[in-house]
């Protein structure tokens, strides 16, 4: 499951801010450890028949559900069943039912079954209910993520507008149990039927094959599901609205895409790699798509980023891109990427617990670095590993291990941690084994557990047999083991001697030393000699002869370590590195050498190979670093700029030259960022229109508002909206107003800049003080258990509203409108204005 976007937007700031108030915060939680559910009773097989009610948003449900013990003897059974008005519950047999003795907890069914049954012996219990997962959630609320009732309903009653009547379900963790009764862990699997009768006008998709549809004489239609692989739980989905169909296949196999109608033209163009992915993920893997068909949905309102219910991902609605969005670049192919790798690891093999949630998600988020090395090359799956090891350096996490037992709730095993070190934890792995071992081992792990659950020494195990190698070492160090090294790398050069030393010195806090396997590569001009070595200790020292002392020694070539380093090389090894080292982290840590030194000329050089760069990702990172305000990097690069904004073959680099063109105020390019506008990309056409505020702000905002008319989608959204937002209209606060307060959650993330830029630039107090109560209901409407992350983010971007009215009103002593707006927010935040 992607749940990492939920806090994207927050950034750095939050995620680190969390991790130091969970360290201050009551840590009971650390004397619990987190056991994988016991078995006593086996489901087999759960049959449901389910009837909404739009009205109340209930959901009437009939469940005979087939169980047998697991080992021990057993006279009793207990059911999650969350939220619930239970009608019947009782033994299901021939077609006859027998009532069972029960009691009822608003969580749990205790039953007694009247007789003691044998491991082996199968018996059918059936439960009648009506399951109300909003008075629920209400009752009940908690500090949990995603909440805990697991059935939405989305604008039942139609009374939205522009919004559809949608239903859709969210089990993981435990919340499918809020919809039927179950026995709602990940060391359960059954096979599964389902029959949803809902109004005619109305799809649905749930797991495994639609096997029919009847239409029924109150205008309804019941459509029977049926899963005839055992899955988890919590894998479980319904999902039903106005939705197109889009038709796919893969092997003979079903393969659809539910979108919105409106995008129903463009729906292959969003999903349509996923054959593609089924082929690549199968072939690496050695193991075929499990399963019997494959779907995507969309849903409005969703929860998280997306969810691999088997056979049947659901995606929040950003996936829905139109035309000219996609011209920029599928946003969402990553996590396409991601749920489907999920199918396998996940799905087919499901972690045994949460402590081992990383089995599911570290294979799921590494599938993004394996899809983009796949489909665009080496360097764009590099810069996909690069994001992760960012969104685990920035998170904070370093405390945790990968697998843990002990944790405050299973919702914080989504984490960073889990997911992202996860990840590149793999990248090492594979690159430790070699390619053939790596690809060999998963597979012998996922065909000797295929429909069951795991734990990571089963992972371990499956790449000892593979390698015939002890690999406890790496398994206790980074998936029982918390924390990654800090290294400084320095050189010795002896010249006379002829020789090299290379020191590695850990320096990471608590005394902890890593075992690390580093490639080093010593170059004299193009040609490279490589040397393999282990560092271990506090301080290692590796020395390499050389005739003529090396153009460059490069520490971890394939750049694969996760870890932080501090590189000890000069500025002519980093100019080499960029030329002839090749990687991706290659050039961008050149890049990021340079921009961060005063080495005036050499780094106008290096940008200028930089923005020449083959791949897209290194011009456009080049682009972000380009300062023309520099002479001798106006002199040198402007051309190679204006170049690139008028013909890169890649609209975002395009894009990325026109902002950087548009930071110098030149008029020259005044009918460049003009045509800009309505290029058929919209970051090239939002670029333009930003640059042109920079030159005529009164035109630009005229500009922001004819295309508003026009589109709300994409990079052109955000521009509009920030050229909006600067100029302080009064006329425009509504409209941005009411966009920000008509997104939901995550979509209000944002726009909370925006609107931030907004409020430090308007001038009539009563939109200010209206516009601050809204950021700050929204900070107080974000559910408890995200608080921690974000409220340190929120509480910043209001304080720069304050900072920024303080400071207009001491360059403006005499405008009361500035006072009294610095004395409202401040009053608000519980500080002095003055």
């Amino acid at each position: 499951m992607n749940r990492l976007v939920l806090l994207a937007v927050a950034g750095t700031i939050a995620t680190a801010a969390h991790s130091q108030q969970q360290q201050q915060a009551d840590t009971s939680w650390k004397k619990e450890y987190r056991a994988s559910a016991t078995r006593i009773n086996d489901l087999v097989h759960t049959r449901l028949d389910v009837r909404p009610d739009y009205s109340n948003s209930h959901l009437y449900g009939k469940a005979w559900i087939t169980l047998q013990p697991h080992f021990y003897a057993t006279d009793s059974l207990s059911l999650d069943a969350k939220g619930m008005e239970i009608k019947k519950v009782s033994l299901y047999s021939n077609g006859k039912e027998q009532p069972l003795k029960y009691t009822y907890d608003d969580f749990t069914i205790r039953i007694s079954l009247g007789k003691t049954y044998k491991a082996g012996q199968s018996y059918t219990v059936y439960v009648e209910y009506t399951a109300k997962p909003d008075e629920f959630e209400e009752k009940y609320a908690r500090n949990q993520m995603l909440g805990i009732k697991g059935l939405y309903f989305i604008n039942p009653k139609g009374e939205e507008k522009d919004k559809p009547t949608q239903i859709w379900t969210q089990g993981e963790t435990e919340s499918n149990s809020a919809w039927f009764p179950t026995i709602d862990a990940t060391n359960q699997r059954c096979t599964q039927e389902i029959t949803i009768t809902v109004p005619e006008k109305y799809v649905t998709l749930s797991n495994g094959k639609l096997v029919s549809q009847k239409k029924n004489a109150d205008k309804t239609r019941s459509d029977y599901w049926k899963m005839e692989l055992p899955h988890a739980p919590y894998l479980f989905f319904m999902g039903v609205g106005e939705y197109t169909v889009v038709k796919d296949s893969w092997r003979g196999k079903e393969v659809n895409y539910y979108v919105e109608p409106e995008y129903g033209p463009v729906a292959r163009k969003i999903f349509g790699n996923t054959p593609e992915m089924m082929t690549f993920f199968s072939k690496i893997t050695g193991v075929d798509f499990p399963w019997i068909k494959y779907s995507q949905i969309t849903g409005r309102d969703y929860v998280a980023g997306a969810m691999e219910n088997t056979t049947a991902t659901i995606h929040q609605n950003f996936a829905q891109q139109d035309a000219r969005e996609l011209i920029d670049g599928n946003s969402w192919e990553g996590t396409i990427a991601h749920e489907l790798f999920h199918q396998w690891f996940g799905d087919y093999v499901t972690t045994e617990s949460w402590s081992n949630l990383t089995l599911n998600e570290s294979f799921a988020d590494y599938s993004q670095t394996l899809w983009s090395e796949y489909k665009e090359g080496k360097d764009a799956g590099d810069a996909e590993n690069f994001q992760g090891l960012q969104g685990y350096l920035r998170s904070g996490s370093g405390e945790k291990n990968l697998v843990r037992f002990y944790y405050p709730d299973r919702e914080d095993m989504f984490d960073a941690v889990s997911y992202q070190k996860g990840g590149r934890i793999l990248h090492m792995l594979r690159y430790l084994v070699g390619d053939d071992a790596f690809y060999k081992a998963i597979n012998l792990y996922l065909t000797t557990n295929k429909f069951k659950s795991a734990e990571a020494h089963q992972l371990r195990l499956s790449f000892e047999e593979v390698t015939g190698r002890d690999l406890n070492w790496f398994f206790n160090q980074w998936y029982f083991g918390n924390g990654n090294p800090d290294v400084e790398i320095s050189y010795l050069y002896d010249d006379a001697a002829g020789k090299v030393t290379v020191i590695v010195k850990q320096v990471q806090p608590g005394g902890k030393t890593f075992r690390l396997p580093l490639a080093v590569d010593m170059y004299n001009g193009t040609t490279k000699k490589r040397y393999d070595v282990w560092a271990s200790n506090a301080v290692d020292s590796f020395s390499f002869p050389y005739s003529t002392r090396p153009d460059l020694v490069n520490v971890d070539a394939e750049k694969v370590m996760l870890w932080t380093k501090k590189d000890d090389k000069t500025a002519d090894n980093f100019l080499h590195q960029f030329r002839v080292a090749g990687n991706y982290m290659d050039r961008r840590e050149a890049i990021e050498y340079f921009v961060s030194k005063p080495y005036e000329q050499k780094t106008t050089e290096l940008l200028k190979l930089a923005l020449n760069d083959k791949y897209s990702g290194i011009r456009s990172l080049a682009l972000s670093k380009v300062d023309l305000s520099n002479a001798v990097q106006r002199t040198a690069l402007e051309p190679v700029v204006a170049k690139l904004a008028k013909s890169d073959p890649q609209s975002t680099v395009r894009a990325g030259a026109i902002r950087t063109l548009g930071e110098t105020g030149d008029k020259q390019y005044l009918d460049l960022y003009r045509k800009g506008m309505s290029d058929s990309s919209y970051s090239v056409a939002g670029a333009s229109l930003e640059a042109l505020s920079v030159l005529d702000p009164s035109a630009s905002l005229t500009a922001a508002k004819e295309l508003r008319k026009q589109t709300n989608k994409g990079w052109l959204k955000e521009s509009i909206m920030l050229v909006m937002a600067k100029s302080g209209d009064e006329e425009t606060f509504d409209e941005l107003l009411s966009n920000f307060t008509s997104l939901d959650l995550q979509s209000r993330f944002g726009e909370v800049q925006n609107l931030v830029v907004y409020l430090q630039s308007i001038r009539n107090t009563e939109k200010f003080k209206k516009g601050v109560d809204e950021l700050l209901a929204f900070k107080e409407a974000i559910p408890p258990a995200l608080k921690e992350r974000t409220d340190p983010y929120l509480s910043q971007m209001l304080n720069s509203i304050l900072t920024a009215k303080q400071q207009a009103s001491k360059a403006d002593p005499s405008n009361a409108a500035l006072k009294d707006q610095a004395t409202y927010i401040a009053g608000k935040l519980n500080k002095k204005a003055f």
